[in-house]
């Protein structure tokens, strides 16, 4: 009967080991990923602001300047797609739009991300696009890969169309998770004119011929919860200005925006709660289920072997030692 049960044992010892690695490394890269149909709407204030008023082309202090941020996943944009790549992608329609203090809006800005639901990688296809213009996308945007590791990344910036380098700065507590920060800093850099200007009749083309031209730079800053690659936090540190051209009459520039960019309270602590819910089931494909799997494993192993010992020093049952027999003369 020990034997039989030493066994079993055994054989779950095997399947259990056999599990652990099997369910990080083949289950955990394609069960995670991000859903196509994820939909994310974020808000983020400056207070104390400077805004260019376009009617006068001066700049003025504002009390805030709102700016709201949408990405809805496009399921048919994405199976779409999927049919040519055969790979699992994701396709984000964005929309950044920014509000006065009075409630006007003064830019629009749209967008389509397309990147892999796994890595976070980009994927090129048509389609792809910030402001109408098309772009090919290098490096991450809005969100970092599962399991995000302590260094540098590739981000890549809307305003100026390029990629730059995100640095890793440390880690620390943000209100009960861990959160790894990271930094970038885009220099001043001449960046075209959003297509939906606030002044009826206005556009970038009509404003261009005028030789006015318009610069950007920013620090942005980002918290990322490492598991989920979702960021909890973020801020930047904008400024934008109109440079040259007979649209400023005999200034050399103006400030167009200046602010110090940061998430409305309410939506930190949504997406706080959200990417505590949200990493469970990556800690359990990752950590949990497999390092349980594998101490479960060595205990059954060690079991079926204590076992079998045992059997073996008592022998079949019932058996009785032999005595040895009578010597006669």
């Amino acid at each position: 009967m020990r034997r039989k049960a030493s066994l079993v044992l055994l054989a779950f010892a095997v399947f259990f080991t056999a599990l652990s690695p099997l369910l990080r490394w083949y289950a955990y890269p394609r069960l995670a990923k991000v859903p196509a149909h994820h939909y994310q709407h974020m808000v983020l204030v400056a207070k104390e602001a400077t805004l260019l008023d376009y009617t006068t082309m001066r700049a003025r202090k504002v009390p805030e300047v709102t700016i709201v941020q949408t990405l809805r996943g496009n399921v048919e944009a994405s199976e779409r797609i999927e049919r040519t790549t055969d790979r699992d992608v994701v396709v984000w329609d964005g929309l950044s739009y920014v509000v006065d203090a009075d409630g006007k809006t003064v830019s629009t800005i749209p967008e389509r991300y397309v990147f892999d639901a796994h890595t976070q990688e980009p994927v090129h296809t048509a389609g792809e696009m910030v402001d109408g213009d098309p772009v090919r996308r290098e490096g991450l945007e809005f969100k970092w890969p599962f399991l995000t590791e302590k260094r540098d990344y590739a981000y890549f910036d809307a305003q100026a169309r390029v990629t730059a380098p995100i640095h890793y700065r440390g880690v620390r507590d943000f209100r009960g998770l861990e959160v790894y920060c990271f930094e970038q800093t885009i220099p001043w850099t001449k960046v075209r004119f959003p297509k939906t200007l606030p002044v009826k009749g206005l556009t970038a083309e009509s404003v261009a011929r005028t030789g006015t031209t318009r610069w950007y730079t920013t620090v942005r800053r980002f918290w990322v919860e490492p598991v989920t690659g979702a960021p909890v936090y973020g801020e930047e540190i904008h400024r934008e200005e109109l440079r040259g051209g007979s649209l400023l009459g005999d200034r050399d520039k103006v400030t167009a925006f200046a602010g110090h960019v940061k998430m409305r309270e309410d939506y930190v602590n949504h997406t706080v709660d959200l990417v505590k819910s949200q990493r469970v089931p990556i800690l359990l494909m990752t950590s949990y289920l497999p390092w349980g799997f594998l101490t479960l494993g060595v205990l059954l192993l060690s079991l079926s072997l204590h076992l079998e010992a045992r059997g073996r020093r008592r022998g079949p049952a019932g058996a009785k030692s032999a005595e040895p027999a009578p010597v006669t003369a």
